[in-house]
């Protein structure tokens, strides 16, 4: 092993793709100011496995309810996010990512789950745990062949409509990942540089014209996730007679055009329609509201 005792950032990071590791760490701290090279002696194929070993760590740790913690009281501080606050405590349980209020649920409860994708763990667990009736609502067709090929409960109704402000029909667009690459599974109805020319066009209702079309005199948990059509939604909701007793909205501000701004309105627009937060996220995106 070769030491140098070029300047370090006393980080405990060595040459493993700038990813902390435990003996990096431990050097740094025993003699400060040395850099590892051993690295670059290591064969190929090594220094390649210790490349993919440290990034799978990374990404691991970057899941961890922790690290999501501190990453969005950082984009709290610099405006990326919103500040929020638990308005009303309640007993809660969380599934597949979603915080909601099991009291409020039994066999026969209406559940509408606008977005789908390629997860319906969520839907699932609520029809296992509380026999309810799940509704769910995605006209993506990746989402559409998923679906054809599972053994589905009976309590499941996959409806390929898109949920909208008004009747029509509506473009959706592939999402952008952040490497700029088109994503297979996630559509939205904001056009990217790379997807303005590949939209698909599919039904579209408001949550209105369904309820009448499902003979549905009450939504007991309306759970969101449409990747950014969520505010023209949530607008058309607050001008109906609809009033879900528990809204679980993950929001996208952080869409290009979108802005937190919109997203900090329409929360204290829910607020005075009577919703108040009892649960938030780690990343502070998915937030879950009752009706008061």
């Amino acid at each position: 092993m070769l030491l140098s005792d070029t300047a370090s950032d006393g980080g405990g990071i060595d040459a493993i793709g700038g990813y902390l590791t435990p003996f990096g760490d431990y050097v740094s701290k025993r003699w400060p100011g040395l850099t590892l090279l051993w690295y670059d002696c290591l064969p190929e194929l090594e220094r390649r496995q210790g490349e993919l070993m440290a990034i799978a760590a990374w990404k691991r740790i970057e899941k961890t309810p922790a690290y999501q913690r501190k990453k969005r009281f950082l984009k709290c501080l610099v405006g990326k996010e919103l500040r929020l606050k638990i308005e009303i405590d309640v007993k809660s349980v969380k599934y597949g990512g979603w915080c909601f209020i099991p009291d409020n649920l039994s066999q026969g409860s209406i559940v509408y789950s606008l977005g789908v994708g390629d997860n319906i763990e969520f839907d699932l667990a609520l029809i296992r745990k509380y026999g309810v009736e799940v509704h769910a609502f995605d006209p993506s067709p990746p989402c559409i062949d998923m679906l054809g090929d599972r053994d589905l409960p009976s309590q499941f109704h996959f409806h390929t409509w898109a949920v909208a402000a008004e009747d029509g029909s509506l473009k959706l667009y592939p999402c952008a990942r952040k490497d700029g690459s088109k994503s297979d599974i996630m559509y939205t109805i904001i056009a990217g540089d790379a997807s303005v020319d590949d939209p698909i066009e599919v039904p579209a209702f408001s949550l209105s014209s369904i309820t009448t079309k499902l003979d549905h005199d009450r939504i007991d948990l309306l759970k969101i996730d449409i990747e950014g059509a969520e505010y023209e939604v949530l607008d058309a909701l607050l001008a109906s007679d609809i009033k879900p007793t528990q809204l679980l909205v993950e929001f996208h501000h952080r869409f290009p055009g979108i802005g937190i701004e919109k997203t900090a309105d329409l929360i204290k627009r829910l607020g005075d329609a009577g919703y108040k937060i009892f649960a938030i996220s780690d990343i502070g995106r998915e937030v879950s509201f009752l009706r008061v």
